[in-house]
C-alpha cells in the first residue's frame, strides 16, 4: 500500500510539473469520483440514487470523439471561462453589427414580439470607443484608420462600408478583402454591413435571457431547422416535437436514434451541432429567467423548474441527457476551430482596432493568451475524419453540409423576438465561422506573415461572432455547474 501511494504521489508531481493546475484539478475530481463509486457499490446504496442518471451527473466519453465530459468541465470552468468572460467584455468584442430588420425569406412574418424584454436597446453614445463612429444612439460604423480620431459619420461613410476589419493596415487592403468573399467557404448568410438597416449593438447591454417569446412562432423556427435542414426524411419523427401530432403508443424516440446512428459521420455531426446549439440557448434562458417584475426593475435569475422541464430525463423521456451531451460536442468543435485559427491572429500586423492603442494592445495580448489555452487542450476533435471518403463524394457532401447550415442562418431572420434574433444570428454565425475555419486548414497554413491573405480571412463581424458564440457555450457549461448545486440544495 505504501509503495502504491509513493508511486501515485510521484506520478502526480510529474503530471503537475508537465501540465500544471489543470491536471491537479482533474486528478482531484477523478479521485473523488472513484472514492464515491467504491464507497457506494450499488446504485441503491447511493444517496439520492434516483438522481444518479440525471443530467447533473454527466460522465464518460462523448460519441464521435475521444474526450470525456469531466475533462471538459474542468478545462472550461477553470481555464477557459474566466478568460472568455474578460475577452468578450473588451470594446472590440462587445459591439456587433447586425441587421435585425431583414424579412423572413421562408414564410410570412408572424409580426415582431411586442413584449418589452424582446426589444434590443440602443447603444448609448457615451460608451462608443474612439474608433467606432455614431450617427445616432443606435447606429455605429467603425473607421479602421489609426491616423484619425473621431470623424463625423458622413465623412466616414466610404470607409464604413468595409468596417468589419482586423487592422489599420491600409484602406486598399480592406477594399480588397471586401471584394474577396465569394471564393471562400461561407457557412452563413452574412448581413450586409453597408445596409442602412444594419446597426451596432452593445452585447453587454443586451444580454441573452428569457424574454417570454415562446409558443407556435418559436416552435416553427426550430421545427424548420430540424425537419428541413438536418438531412432527415419526414417519415422519421424527432422525439418530443411539439408540432408533430401525437402518435399511438409510447414513442421513446428509439426509431429516430436508430436512424441517426445509421447516417454517415458528417450528417450525424450536423444534427449534433444543431442540437447542441439549441441546448446551449435553452440553458441561457433558464439561467437568466424573469423571476419577478416590479416598478421599473425586473429580477432575473435561474429557474430550476424550467431547467428540469427542458433537460431532466424524467421530464423529457431521456432526451435531456442526449441534449446536454450534444452541447459538449459542439463545445469541442468550436474549441478545435479556435485552436486552429490562432496563427491568423499571431501575425504582428493583425490588430483588434478600436482607436485606443492601449486598449487594443491589451485586447490582443488577452486574445493570444486565450488561444494558447485552447491549443493546450489535449483531446481535440479530429476534423480530418470528416469528408475523408472518395474525393468527388466528399466534396459533394461538404457542399451539401455547407448549404444546409447556410439555410439555417437564413432562418434566424424568421425569429419574432428581436433580442432572440440578435443572439440567434450571432451564435449561428459564430458556429458557421468555426466550420469555415475547420475546413480551411490549407489556407491557414499558407498565410503570409506580413500581409493580408486572399486565401483566408475573417471579417470583424465573423471574429466578434466567433468569440462571443464560443463564450455562450463556455457560459452554458459553467451554468450547468450552478444548476447542479441548486438541484442538490433542493434535494
Amino acid at each position: 500500500m505504501i509503495k502504491n501511494a509513493i508511486q501515485s504521489a510521484g506520478l502526480l508531481v510529474l503530471l503537475w510539473f508537465l501540465f500544471g493546475d489543470f491536471v491537479l484539478v482533474w486528478f482531484h475530481n477523478r479521485v473523488k469520483t472513484e472514492t464515491y463509486n467504491n464507497h457506494y457499490s450499488s446504485k441503491e446504496d447511493a444517496p439520492d440514487s434516483q438522481d444518479q442518471s440525471c443530467f447533473c451527473h454527466l460522465t464518460g466519453v462523448l460519441d464521435d470523439c475521444f474526450c470525456d465530459i469531466e475533462s471538459i468541465d474542468v478545462f472550461n470552468n477553470f481555464k477557459i471561462y474566466p478568460l472568455i468572460q474578460k475577452l468578450t467584455e473588451r470594446d472590440y468584442f462587445r459591439y456587433y453589427r447586425v441587421n435585425l430588420n431583414r424579412p423572413c425569406p421562408f414564410w410570412a412574418d408572424d409580426s415582431h414580439c411586442s413584449i418589452k424584454d424582446c426589444q434590443v436597446e440602443p447603444c448609448p453614445e457615451s460608451k462608443i470607443p474612439v474608433g467606432i463612429k455614431s450617427g445616432n444612439y443606435n447606429r455605429y460604423s467603425q473607421v479602421a484608420n489609426a491616423n484619425t480620431d473621431i470623424v463625423d459619420c458622413e465623412q466616414a461613410q466610404d470607409l464604413g462600408a468595409i468596417n468589419s476589419t482586423l487592422s489599420n493596415y491600409s484602406k486598399e487592403a480592406f477594399e480588397d478583402w471586401a471584394r474577396h468573399d465569394d471564393a471562400q467557404d461561407h457557412f452563413c448568410e452574412l448581413d450586409d454591413e453597408t445596409s442602412p438597416d444594419a446597426d451596432y449593438v452593445d452585447l453587454l447591454l443586451n444580454p441573452e435571457r428569457y424574454t417570454g417569446y415562446k409558443g407556435p412562432s418559436a416552435w416553427r423556427v426550430w421545427n424548420s431547422i430540424y425537419e428541413e435542414n438536418c438531412f432527415k426524411p419526414r417519415s422519421v419523427y424527432r422525439p418530443l416535437n411539439p408540432l408533430v401530432p401525437p402518435r399511438g403508443g409510447d414513442d421513446d424516440g428509439e426509431g429516430f436514434y436508430n436512424w441517426l446512428e445509421g447516417l454517415c459521420l458528417e450528417k450525424r455531426v450536423f444534427y449534433r451541432l444543431i442540437s447542441g446549439l439549441h441546448s446551449s440557448i435553452n440553458i441561457h434562458l433558464c439561467a437568466e429567467y424573469l423571476l419577478a417584475e416590479g416598478w421599473g426593475k425586473s429580477l432575473w435569475g435561474p429557474n430550476v423548474q424550467e431547467f428540469r422541464q427542458r433537460f431532466d430525463p424524467a421530464e423529457t423521456k431521456g432526451e435531456g441527457t442526449r441534449r446536454l451531451k450534444n452541447l459538449y460536442f459542439l463545445y469541442l468543435i468550436e474549441l478545435r476551430a479556435l485552436s486552429k485559427v490562432a496563427p491568423y491572429f499571431d501575425r504582428a500586423f493583425v490588430n483588434l482596432y478600436t482607436g485606443d492603442r492601449q486598449e487594443d494592445r491589451a485586447t490582443k495580448e488577452l486574445l493570444l493568451q486565450f488561444f494558447n489555452e485552447t491549443k493546450a487542450f489535449p483531446m481535440h476533435f479530429d476534423e480530418k475524419s470528416m469528408f475523408a471518403g472518395q474525393k468527388i463524394e466528399a466534396k459533394t457532401l461538404k457542399e451539401e453540409f455547407r448549404l444546409h447550415f447556410k439555410n439555417i442562418s437564413r432562418i434566424m431572420d424568421c425569429v419574432g423576438c428581436s433580442k432572440c434574433r440578435l443572439w440567434g444570428k450571432l451564435q449561428t454565425q459564430g458556429l458557421g465561422t468555426a466550420l469555415k475555419i475547420l475546413f480551411s486548414e490549407k489556407e491557414i497554413k499558407n498565410l503570409p506573415e506580413h500581409s493580408p491573405s486572399k486565401g483566408f480571412q475573417l471579417t470583424r463581424q465573423e471574429i466578434v461572432a466567433l468569440l462571443n458564440g464560443f463564450g455562450r457555450l463556455s457560459t452554458s457549461i459553467h451554468q450547468l455547474h450552478s444548476f447542479r448545486a441548486l438541484l442538490k440544495e433542493k434535494r
